[in-house]
């Protein structure tokens, strides 16, 4: 595995600080906390002028055909400026999701608007039960004739309000991941409700019902009771791009806080030159190169499908989990009571930071999983 970046890489990274560094500031981001969309279409279209929302999706299909890792090196960019809105939700509920598992029909007719910008997705798994395995599915689609009727409800599901489509895990019949069908479900039929939820991050999180909502058979991604397969190969990418999200968050978090410790004088003398300050910045990049580290590791696998794939995610969501808390919590200590304050930009990491941790699973999840795959 080769750590360093390639030239086209390197200019993708520096096109992707500067570009956001401008487009997204910290303004906006507070903004989009209040805002009912959470995003600008503004934004959305520029975004979308960069080719960022087809940037994995192939050339025959509107994209710009690059890779997994050129997307992870975008994403810890995205991280870093706290970009709000729809755009992982609708890499990881349509992009990926369509990729790993549509037809040739279907990524004809939904990835070229996805990689252009019309089209806004999400994916709908998680229920109330808040479980990541196929056993909290538990949303109804019954068998109509040429159609499911879906019946149930989806909670924590990202931007599902502002969305075109979502991509909905539901249960066919069977237990555990058995009689799992994955629906592309259009977000404006008949008998859809979305409520958003308050969340400490001030993320637009929805709670979405469904009451017997038609959904056409010829919807079905990939094949009909045999969905979990499909789901567990969206949902090692999709963790790795909540690694890389925290990740290019813990990075700015730092910087921001050794600045800081440079620049704050008490008692005569810049904080930073107290040897406590000194050891939780220590801590701090330790924390981030690490981090770093072994989500490029798991990002790698899973773009190689490698045999060691599923226990490098699982490793890495549950290092990156909970190194970027003691990050941003050693970045609140440093600030002091100001970090706590609304008005000041290093309590918009520790808040989206939460969020992240808790995606995909927090560190006990994934320890399991890595236990699991020991045998022990």
């Amino acid at each position: 595995m080769d750590l360093g970046l390639s030239e086209e890489q390197e200019l993708l990274k520096n096109f992707a600080r500067d570009f956001l560094e401008k487009e997204c500031p910290e303004q906006h981001v507070r903004d989009m906390e209040e805002d009912e969309q959470g995003y600008t279409p503004d934004l959305w279209k520029k975004m979308a002028e960069q080719g960022w929302q087809g940037l994995i999706i192939p050339d025959e299909q509107g994209g710009s055909g690059m890779g997994f890792i050129d997307f992870i090196i975008l994403v810890e960019e995205f991280g870093r400026a706290l970009v709000p809105g729809p755009f992982l939700p609708t890499a990881v509920g349509g992009a990926i999701a369509l990729m790993e598992g549509g037809s040739d029909e279907q990524k004809k007719q939904y990835l070229p608007k996805i990689a252009s910008g019309e089209q806004i997705w999400t994916l709908a798994l998680t229920e109330p039960t808040a479980r990541f395995d196929a056993e909290g599915v538990e949303l109804e689609a019954k068998d109509d004739g040429d159609s499911y009727v879906l019946n149930g409800t989806k909670l924590f599901i990202r931007d599902a309000h502002v969305t075109d489509y979502m991509t909905v895990v539901a249960r066919t019949g069977g237990k555990g991941e058995k009689g799992i069908t994955v629906l592309i479900v259009d977000s404006k039929s008949d008998g859809i409700s979305f409520e958003q939820l308050k969340t400490i991050a001030s993320d637009k999180q929805c709670e979405v019902k469904f009451e017997n909502v038609k959904v056409p058979k010829a919807n079905v991604l990939g094949e009909a009771g045999k969905g979990w397969e499909l789901v567990d190969r969206i949902a090692k990418k999709a963790t790795v791009i909540e690694c890389a999200y925290l990740v290019g968050l813990a990075q700015k978090d730092f910087e921001i806080s050794v600045q800081y410790a440079k620049d704050r004088i008490q008692f005569g003398r810049p904080i930073g030159s107290f040897q406590a300050i000194q050891h939780k910045t220590a801590d701090m990049v330790t924390d981030v190169d690490g981090a770093r580290f072994i989500m490029y590791k798991a990002a790698w696998s899973v773009a190689e499908g490698t045999d060691e794939a599923d226990t490098d995610v699982h490793m890495a969501k549950a290092w990156c989990s909970e190194a970027t808390r003691r990050v941003v919590a050693h970045g609140q200590q440093i600030h002091g009571g100001i970090g706590f304050t609304k008005e000041y930009n290093i309590q918009l990491f520790f808040r989206r930071q939460k969020a992240g941790e808790l995606a995909w699973g927090d560190g006990d999840y994934h320890r399991e999983k890595v236990a699991e795959a020991l045998e022990i």
